[in-house]
């Protein structure tokens, strides 16, 4: 089933003078001398795990705490530190099941004991900004999106569930939101990854983020060389709110040629439609990956994402992108100069998109150039703002109540 008080912030931070340099990243490491990071699960790499792991870099001294741990495909960088891993973990087949125990984790995650920790960082989009931090800590929850399926009506559509389990949603998706609403009054802080999921938080939390968009390895995809071909491309994983099925009908529609590299429970739909024209890569390797980042004539990105980390490596490699624009391409793609936005949901609008864009001429050197602001040290210097931000605006917080408690 798996596949963020007051008015929302919808600014990125901005980065800039003394407080933004190495030396506040040092300083923090020592006023936080004890270090949390907490995140839901830890089973396959992605986008949000890549976060938990420049985190890990920032501050070498933290300690993790996940619902299911397997350390197999994890660096040295996770594997070395120490993981607490919950009672969850001891359930056999957890590693591979653990969507199954969603209604668990909340517990799980309230299991454990952070007494003596200074500084907790949840890295979350179901549970881990639940878990309970010891007075007089600061908590700082980096939102990766609230939970969308218990949320959005629609995020479950085109899901391959039972009849039973359809019934049972229902009242299940209400008892998680109950849950997830009631956690969100526990961090002193949120960090969204776009201006779109700060949106959210401040529609299902009625709370303020913060945004700094995730960090990207930019600079692997700046080497590569473009050899652009007649194919465009689909990268990642095919689910059912990514609409790979869009692209392939697009294509379809307007006779032009698809790759599609990645694997999911939809691909049986996709396989379905696609036509003569549509190539069904499955999962490839890295290098097979940027080999198709070099020849991709650009990259079709039709569904809404939390942020979406494919347009920024395939801008960062010069490829154009065209990408629904409601979500977090809007944030990365520049309408009209790296690629392409289109503003309905459709096999239509795509294809009409396609045909703005083979009608245009972009310049690579503004695509990579574009890229280059999403990268990973940017990502821990924005944080390590946030974080003492978050700390100087607790400790003003205290003075005033203890002003106000010696007023007569």
């Amino acid at each position: 089933m798996i596949p963020g008080a007051g008015a929302c912030s919808l600014g990125a931070v901005q980065p800039g003078g003394p407080s933004s340099s190495p030396v506040l990243l040092e300083d923090l490491r020592r006023r936080f001398p004890r270090v949390a990071i907490a995140h839901d699960w830890l089973t396959i790499p992605g986008g949000s795990e890549q976060v938990v792991l420049e985190l890990l870099e920032m501050f070498p001294q933290a300690e993790v705490f996940t619902t299911v741990y397997d350390p197999a495909p994890w660096p040295a960088l996770l594997t070395e530190r120490t993981v607490h891993a919950s009672f969850l973990n001891r359930i056999p087949g957890a590693v591979k099941n653990y969507p199954k125990l969603l209604p668990l984790m909340n517990r799980a995650f309230r299991s454990f004991d952070l007494s003596d920790f200074d500084l907790v960082l949840s890295s979350s989009h179901a549970c881990a900004k639940n878990v309970r931090a010891p007075s007089g800590s600061l908590h700082v929850c980096y939102c990766h999106t609230p939970m969308r399926y218990a949320w959005e009506e629609d995020f479950m559509r085109g899901e391959d569930v039972g009849r039973l389990t359809r019934l049972l949603l229902p009242p299940l998706l209400g008892w998680l939101r109950r849950q997830d609403l009631a956690g969100a009054g526990g961090p002193d802080m949120f960090v969204a990854n776009s201006r779109h999921v700060a949106g959210r938080i401040a529609r299902y939390y009625g709370r303020s983020a913060d945004v700094v968009h995730p960090p990207i390895d930019v600079d692997h995809f700046l080497g590569l060389e473009r050899e652009p071909g007649d194919f465009y491309l689909v990268f990642g994983r095919v689910v059912p709110y990514k609409r790979v099925d869009l692209a392939v009908s697009a294509c379809e529609r307007l006779g032009r040629k698809l790759k599609v590299a990645g694997d999911g429970r939809a691909m049986g739909g996709v396989r379905e439609a696609a036509g003569s024209g549509t190539v069904i890569l499955g999962k490839v390797s890295q290098d097979e990956r940027d080999a198709l980042f070099c020849g991709a004539r650009a990259l079709l990105f039709p569904g809404e994402e939390d942020f979406g980390i494919v347009p920024v490596e395939a801008q960062a490699s010069g490829v154009p992108v065209i990408a629904y624009g409601i979500g977090g391409a809007e944030e990365s793609v520049l309408d009209g100069r790296t690629g392409v936005l289109f503003g309905e949901q459709s096999a239509e609008a795509l294809a009409r998109a396609i045909e703005r864009f083979e009608n245009m001429a972009l310049d690579e050197a503004e695509l990579r150039d574009n890229a280059r602001r999403f990268g990973r040290e940017r990502f821990r210097r924005e944080m390590a703002v946030v974080i003492d931000h978050a700390d100087r605006d607790r400790a003003d917080r205290a003075r005033r109540h203890e002003r106000s408690g010696h007023e007569p």
